[in-house]
């Protein structure tokens, strides 16, 4: 794959919810219950797909967010609107988490526009299907670590000063993190990155009562598949070798963030929850 290629292949990504036809379902299954209330929450990648659910979720609890997107302005517009029609408010933040600087602004901003942080969810991510280790080319594998790794990396780093006892960091890795995956040999190195990271990171801020977990999703059907992030045949069979058969839902992961940011979850620190469809991963 020549440095061209991969820039164009990179272009499509994370891609738009809105222009797909098989629209991923996202809206909660239950009333609200206010195990939010009184919290504020940052969602990277909130535009659309798992993040888009969180943040309607958490909004149906009782929780502000500010969503952090990349490019796609119109789901984030929705996404936001969602948010306002539970009642609560949306900040919405356009920009590269791979930047140090930007994540600081967007704590910043977020705290300015909120009085505080309670809760980090760092869930923006992309992937890039390619069959052999030779045509994964440098700035792709870079640009993946960027995105996947340092952003989130940088995320807790600007968040941890302004969070306090019974904060939450929830961290988005994968299925792939423990199984690995043919074709996406630098996704899942940076999903078993992140899961190291939020174990590593639970003991770190442990003692300050700052809870540190994970969320490992099987094959969750959301623009990032569809849109470049899996080859057609992928595609053609996505989520079919799971147990259950099929892929998941966004609303079907969204509860996991929920029970790891609210009191339900106040015995969860360096943990990863894995709504997979039945795959049995290792601890």
């Amino acid at each position: 794959m020549t440095a061209e290629h991969a820039q164009i292949h990179e272009d499509g990504l994370p891609g738009h919810e809105s222009r797909m036809d098989d629209k991923p379902d996202f809206m909660p299954r239950y009333d609200g219950s206010e195990r939010l209330a009184g919290r504020s929450a940052i969602i990277t990648g909130g535009d659309s797909g798992i993040g888009r659910a969180v943040a309607v979720l958490y909004a149906r609890e009782g929780a502000n967010v500010t969503i952090v997107h990349l490019e796609e302005d119109d789901d984030a517009a929705e996404t936001a609107r969602h948010v306002e029609a539970e009642g609560r408010r949306c900040l919405v933040i356009r920009g590269d988490v791979g930047d140090k600087a930007f994540c600081e602004d967007i704590v910043r901003r977020h705290v300015e526009a909120f009085g505080g942080l309670d809760i980090l969810v760092n869930n923006a991510g992309e992937q890039h299907p390619d069959p052999e280790i030779t045509d994964v080319a440098e700035n792709q594998l870079k640009r993946t670590f960027q995105t996947n790794f340092f952003g989130t990396f940088f995320m807790a780093q600007a968040a941890v000063p302004h969070l306090k006892a019974g904060s939450s960091i929830i961290n988005c890795t994968s299925v792939t993190s423990f199984e690995g995956s043919e074709e996406l040999l630098d996704y899942s190195s940076t999903k078993g990155a992140i899961t190291s990271f939020t174990r590593a990171l639970s003991g770190n801020l442990a003692k300050q009562g700052i809870r540190v977990n994970g969320v490992a999703p099987g094959p969750i059907w959301t623009p990032l598949n569809p849109c470049g992030g899996a080859s057609e045949e992928k595609l053609k069979h996505f989520g079919e070798d799971t147990p259950m058969g099929r892929p998941g839902q966004p609303w079907e992961v969204a509860p996991s963030f929920l029970f790891l940011a609210c009191d339900d979850g106040s015995y969860f620190t360096g943990q990863i929850l894995s709504p997979n469809g039945g795959t049995i991963v290792g601890a």
